[in-house]
């Protein structure tokens, strides 16, 4: 149980916490949620010990483990299957021990620490895990330093999966990945053995993958039970019901004000005034709930175009003359919504950018209407940002000649503010910097809107914003994102970006969703075939290196109980003045034929294991 007690913390004198508590139970999945910079992260800080309390405190059981995902993840030449292995730091110590060991005790204790924790099975969980998060089976040998950043981050995440910490801290987890990887993440993540708590905006994972959620606004902490839409409604309904006590309260407070002003000063009536002012006195004042901030997008609307706006007829794409999509058949009209599906790597972000004019075609005919204006937003445009600028001179330089209040009508029509729009986006939070991306993508009113994982960084009043904007909006919209929820509110097509081809899908993202989690690989989905699926050969390879492992520890227990009986068969040990040698060496070979008893057990279920993968 993780129990928060009367915390309180300030940052620059800004208080975040004042007086806050709150329970987790043991194997809860919670979301914690709240205005960005409430101080969501700073408390994971704490809950870890990074940083002191000012006063209250943060209590768990003794021994538990921590654990989360670090900010950044070095370009090391460690191949990801290792760097995965050794994040459980208590196997990796334990297996260089059973390596190494020589004394009977602990070599048993080595031994029946590592089937506790199912160590022999860790090169194909931690597989699992990788090609969960998107990476497939030759990128496992790889070293990191192959990858970018944010596919480091994936391995970060992979690694610390893989530990099972006692209490799992996960901060925006689904920022790095792609909505394949975001939905294997929500079903591990719902099954997942111990505590864990996830900041999110994402709310198809707060939906389906925690059973609570952790709210932290006006520096306190309310825990609700219930997936995020449960908690919303219950939120709605308290902020309904304490406006409606504040009216009434305000109502009863002027009424009996109302009565003061008129008698105050009236001899025959002062007694009476006197006492409805300490009773006004005397009110504890309910303050009625601040309306969220108004976080608005206002896309400028485009004139109409003749359909279709983009036409391509036997196309091909790539990079260098390579081919990454083939026979490209696709036509998009000014109201199509459509959602780009497929796991990373498939080329989504390829096709992305032949459509924003950014690649060129291979081979094939591309038509496009000749007024035709494009929109495009990816987060690498948030990233290329100048830091040193602010928007409103980011905005100056694309309008030039436009007056100062009419740049800064623009910016507020996109939630960036007076006091956002004169501060450098370097200081600007990742929501603040991507709202100012996609003001410069839309800033021509383009009659179609490219948007490559718009959502990464947006709080969820934003993303809902976004979506509010994006249904009035009359062009086209070509959507990627891992936001379930984004693409089920805006996308009416589907479109499978897979195996260098592109489809329509005819099954809804439900649909989509459950074959992406199902055994059997998309490829499959129309195979009649009720066979079993066959294992992989890598998880045919995993199961040998279980049995190899498990007999060679037989092996290694069994030499140590040879010796142990040698050292009994010696007669001096049993004289009168060695009883006390005699019952440790006794007690010792007890232990080790535990041992043997156990490494003999899982022998036999590895090998189980391995003639039903290969028969």
């Amino acid at each position: 149980m993780l129990s928060l007690h009367d915390i309180s913390f300030a940052i620059d004198g800004r208080p975040l916490f004042e007086g806050a508590s709150a329970t987790i139970p043991d194997g809860h999945k919670v979301g914690l949620v709240g205005p960005n910079g409430a101080g969501k992260t700073t408390l994971f800080k704490l809950i870890r010990g990074e940083w002191p309390l000012e006063s209250g405190s943060i209590k768990m059981p003794k021994r538990a483990r921590i654990g989360g995902v670090a900010q950044e993840v070095p370009a090391s030449q460690t191949s990801l299957m290792d760097m995965v292995l050794a994040a459980d730091a208590e196997r990796a110590s334990l297996m260089a021990e059973a390596d190494t060991a020589t004394d009977p005790t602990r070599i048993a204790e080595v031994q029946t620490r590592l089937a506790d924790i199912d160590a022999w099975s860790a090169d194909a969980r931690a597989a699992s895990i990788l090609r969960g998060l998107g990476f497939d089976e030759a990128d496992l040998s790889r070293p990191c330093a192959d990858f970018s950043g944010g596919w480091r981050m994936r391995v970060a995440l992979a690694g610390v999966l893989f530990a099972q910490p006692d209490l799992l801290l996960l901060d925006e987890p689904t920022n790095y990945l792609d909505l394949e990887g975001a939905l294997w993440l929500e079903s591990y993540l719902a099954k997942y053995p111990h505590t864990v708590i996830i900041i999110s905006h994402d709310r198809g994972l707060l939906n389906r993958a925690v059973g609570g959620i952790l709210h932290l606004s006006e520096k306190k902490l309310t825990f609700y039970q219930g997936a995020y839409d449960q908690f919303a409604r219950q939120r709605a309904a308290r902020a309904a019901q304490a406006a409606a006590m504040a009216k009434k309260q305000e109502t009863r407070r002027a009424h009996l004000q109302s009565y003061v002003d008129r008698f105050r000063y009236k001899a025959d009536k002062a007694r009476q005034a006197q006492s409805r002012l300490k009773m006004i006195a005397k009110m504890d004042m309910i303050t009625p709930p601040e309306e969220a901030a108004k976080r608005v997008f206002n896309f400028p609307q485009p004139d109409e175009l003749n359909p279709p706006i983009i036409r391509i007829e036997n196309g091909a794409v790539g990079y260098d003359g390579a081919p990454v999509l083939r026979r490209l058949d696709l036509r998009i009209d000014q109201d199509d919504r459509i959602a780009l599906l497929g796991k990373n790597g498939q080329g989504k972000s390829t096709l992305s950018k032949l459509l924003s004019d950014r690649l060129p075609l291979i081979e094939g005919k591309m038509t496009r209407s000749s007024r035709l204006r494009i929109g495009y937003f990816a987060q690498h445009q948030v990233d290329e940002l100048r830091i040193d600028e602010t928007p409103l001179q980011h905005l100056a330089r694309e309008r030039p000649g436009v007056y100062p209040p009419k740049l800064r009508a623009e910016l507020a029509g996109f939630g960036l503010m007076a006091d956002q729009a004169e501060t450098q986006v370097g200081r600007l939070s990742g929501g603040q910097k991507a709202r100012l991306s996609l003001l410069l993508a839309t800033l021509d009113a383009p009659h179609i809107l490219i948007l490559d994982e718009p959502t990464n960084h947006l709080d969820i009043e934003s993303r809902e914003a976004l979506v509010e904007a994006l249904t009035a909006y009359s062009g086209a919209v070509v959507l990627v994102s891992h936001d379930m929820h984004l693409l089920n509110l805006v996308a009416d097509r589907l479109w499978l970006v897979n195996n260098g081809h592109v489809a329509p899908y005819d099954g809804d993202l439900e649909s989509y969703r459950t074959l992406l989690l199902s055994a059997d690989k998309p490829a499959k989905e129309k195979s009649a075939s009720s066979k079993p699926k066959r294992p992989s050969r890598e998880a045919v390879l995993a199961l040998r290196s279980d049995v190899r492992k498990c007999e060679e520890r037989v092996t290694t227990l069994n030499d140590m109980a040879e010796k142990l009986s040698s050292k009994l068969a010696d007669p001096a040990l049993y004289d009168e003045d060695r009883v006390g040698d005699l019952s440790v060496w006794n007690r010792k070979y007890a232990e080790v034929q535990d041992a043997i008893e156990r490494a003999e057990t899982m022998w036999m279920k590895a090998l189980e294991r391995l003639d039903k993968a290969e028969n």
